[in-house]
């Protein structure tokens, strides 16, 4: 039997939607609405794309959307200057610098200049040390929306054998981290753990987020394992079209899992769901 198919559209649009009530309540309580500012550097296509679309996003939910262009050239001193003054703008709850940043600007030093209060996409390191400990933080994203998408497809997953492939600190470790606060049993691998197909078998939760086309493999899988797709990969046909796949191998996973994303259509949209929800997180942190 084919296994069920988590449409990450629909998840998303509901956790919008209760995102979307929650501001109205805290613009009647408050008498203004949450800010989300992003910052983006030079000029990447998909940073681009992806800008445009948390903006939309959280217009929709009723938050004030703010955006600043960078060009790519623009000094280091300069951004963290700018992190600073969004740091104090008492208007602005979430801060997002858009990733990847240009190779003369040091990643972790901007992120570390962000107010953690306002570190809406959970990469603080007083955010990731928060959340390893057990409390209360602001989560990443992705991972928060790969564990909305798995309650929801098995409910208790206390003592669960799961398995999350990739350690990068954006997915993989605080993948980890929320698994293991829900009482799962949590193997942390990568595209080097020796003998992963074994541990694919033995999980009854795959979150693949390595950035490997189609890796794991259908005959890998725990007959009826829940299957969560993070990758993201452009593939090249022999014909030189090219399509969007995952870190799983969909079309032999599909008769072997319980329930797998798709890509695209599955994680994906929950990111965003989860980025405006971590903004109202932290609008009412601050207003509290």
């Amino acid at each position: 039997m084919a296994a069920t198919i988590i449409d990450g559209k629909a998840r998303a649009a509901s956790l919008r939607s209760e995102v979307a009530a929650g501001v109205a309540d805290f613009v009647a309580a408050h008498g203004r609405a949450p800010g989300l500012t992003v910052v983006l550097v030079g000029d990447d296509p998909a940073s681009n794309v992806y800008v445009r679309s948390k903006g939309k996003a959280t217009t929709e939910a009723g938050m004030i959307s703010g955006e600043h262009r960078l060009p790519a050239t623009v000094t280091e001193a300069d951004l963290l200057a700018l992190v600073a003054a969004l740091n104090a703008d008492p208007a602005v709850d979430g801060i997002l610098v858009q990733l990847p940043l240009p190779k003369h600007i040091d990643a972790d030093r901007v992120i570390a200049a962000i107010d953690p209060a306002k570190d809406v996409d959970g990469f603080h390191p007083v955010n990731a040390g928060r959340l390893a400990t057990g409390l209360a933080a602001l989560v990443p994203c992705t991972p928060s929306g790969c564990l909305i998408l798995i309650e929801d497809a098995l409910g208790d997953i206390s003592g669960a054998e799961a398995l999350v492939i990739g350690r990068s600190n954006i997915v993989g470790k605080p993948m980890a981290a929320l698994l293991t606060a829900k009482s799962a049993t949590v193997t942390l691998a990568h595209s080097r753990t020796r003998d992963l197909a074994g541990h694919v078998g033995r999980a009854d939760i795959v979150v693949a987020a390595v950035g490997i086309p189609a890796m794991v493999k259908g005959d890998w899988l725990k007959p009826g394992a829940c299957v969560i797709d993070v990758g993201i990969n452009r593939v090249t046909a022999a014909d030189g079209t090219s399509r969007l796949v995952g870190d799983v191998d969909f079309a032999s996973a599909l008769p072997r899992a319980g329930s797998i994303t798709p890509v695209p259509g599955g994680v994906g949209p929950m990111t965003i769901a989860c980025l405006l929800a971590n903004t109202l997180k932290a609008a009412r942190a601050r207003a509290a």
